[in-house]
């Protein structure tokens, strides 16, 4: 049965893609994903020691999610089913239990690979609780979703969740470069494709693995061939392919970092035109727009903040349009978000407030929580002084009390001190107002 599990899951290799042909067999081959496969690293270990526990694969299309999966199945020595929550449901997870379920009494693991386990209902994932809980099975569910939104959290917490990343430039150009020399891949023919070419796809697949060997099957299968049998990929070629002009990225992939930053920065010194300029600039070399949306998200906090509020708002609404649009209808979105940020009154308070208190914390990590602040649930917490001395504003008219909420060693500190700019100044006010009624209420003047 094993048997022609394996050989359904990884089939011949007639016709595929070169994604397909070239898909690692082994964790030397896979590209990317060091801070979990690197020497050492707790996911290579626990493949290489064949201690496989249930857990998620978190990450965005294209990094390795499925791959990893069929490494494991080639490692361990489990029965391996492969299950897809596209076109399964629960008659064919029960189907799939009892088969588990007989392996578990033979003595014998089971691993089931999940693709897509986001998709599967609350009663779907629900079925596959009791057989996990009793070691029927070994789940390794791949998703591109939140985790935490997406599975039940009675089965999430019986996985341990490995979040992967997109792969950066220089792992995809090397991924690339692996696919010109391998028999599996372009090995048995002669390609010349430029260095500067490889990184204009590595950037364009945004960090994606299966993308950017697509683009590079497209690009040689329709470059050119000489008499020498040798075939030249030329750079009007891979425009075609990838629909955008690889000189609005530089060769060494700094010019995605540059632009951010430009467009950043523009917005920051109230330059709407600029702004625009740099946006469409990322836009037009095939940036993708929710990567855009996300800066704009950031910078709605960390330079514009309580000084508009609005501006976060518009920021996340963008996002949305993008997500629901993509490109190049949600373009005008993200330029009405651009501009809104550029035109908002300035303030990076909140980002000055917490980087300080994120120093505080991180040399006081181990500072308690003040007994007033604790809740006291149990006889014992009240007998220990739990809540004791608890102050309930609501039940004050000034909906205030003097009640101290930081530890004693931070009983001084001050985090947010507002700048006064735009609607920030009705909250600078405010809080002068508290803070003074609270000085005034403070049990030291009592």
């Amino acid at each position: 049965m094993r048997e022609m599990e394996q050989l359904s899951l990884f089939g011949g290799e007639e016709n595929q893609p070169l994604a397909a042909r070239l898909r690692p067999e082994t964790l030397e081959e896979f590209a990317g994903q060091t801070h979990l496969l690197g020497p050492g690293k707790v996911l290579r270990r626990l493949i290489e020691g064949d201690r496989i526990s249930s857990m998620i694969f978190w990450g965005p299309p294209g990094v390795g999610k499925t791959t990893l999966a069929r490494i494991i199945a080639n490692r361990t020595k489990a029965a391996f089913i492969d299950f897809s929550a596209v076109t399964s449901g629960i008659k064919e997870i029960r189907t799939v239990m009892e088969r588990a379920e007989a392996n578990r009494r033979c003595g014998e693991k089971t691993i089931l690979f999940v693709d897509e386990i986001h998709r599967f209902n609350k009663a779907q994932q629900d079925a596959f609780l009791p057989f996990v809980e009793k070691g029927s099975i070994i789940l390794i569910g791949a998703t591109t979703e939140n985790p935490s939104f997406e599975i039940n959290g009675a089965l999430l917490s019986r996985c341990r969740v490995f979040v992967l990343r997109a792969l950066t430039a220089g792992e995809l150009t090397g991924l690339l470069e692996r696919a010109l020399r391998d028999p599996r891949g372009f090995g048995g023919q002669a390609v010349r494709i430029s260095p500067d070419m490889l990184e204009s796809i590595a950037l364009f697949a945004n960090g994606d693995a299966r993308a950017a060997l697509s683009t590079l099957e497209m690009a040689v299968l329709n470059g050119d061939l000489d008499r020498d049998g040798v075939l030249t990929v030329r750079p009007e070629t891979l425009e075609q392919c990838i629909s955008k002009k690889s000189l609005l990225y530089d060769k060494k992939g700094e010019e995605h970092y540059n632009l951010i930053s430009a467009l950043h920065k523009s917005m920051r010194n109230s330059d709407p035109d600029a702004a625009v300029y740099w946006l469409a600039r990322m836009l037009e070399a095939g940036e993708d727009p929710l990567y855009v949306a996300r800066r704009v998200i950031r910078f709605a906090g960390e330079d514009v903040g309580l000084a508009d509020p609005e501006a976060l708002r518009t920021a996340v609404d963008a996002y949305q349009a993008c997500h629901f649009l993509g490109m190049p209808e949600c373009s005008v979105h993200l330029t009405q978000a651009v501009v809104h940020m550029s035109l908002a009154p300035k303030s990076n308070a909140l980002y000055v407030a917490y980087e300080e208190a994120k120093r505080d914390a991180e040399k006081q990590l181990a500072e308690p929580v003040p007994l007033v602040l604790r809740n006291a649930p149990t006889g014992l917490m009240r007998e220990l002084d739990y809540g004791k001395g608890y102050q309930y504003a609501h039940d004050r008219e000034e909906k205030l009390t003097a009640m101290r909420c930081l530890p004693d060693s931070l009983a001084d500190r001050s985090y947010y001190r507002p700048w006064g700019e735009g609607r920030e100044k009705e909250w600078k006010k405010r809080l002068e107002q508290i803070k003074s009624w609270k000085k005034e209420h403070s049990p030291q003047n009592e």
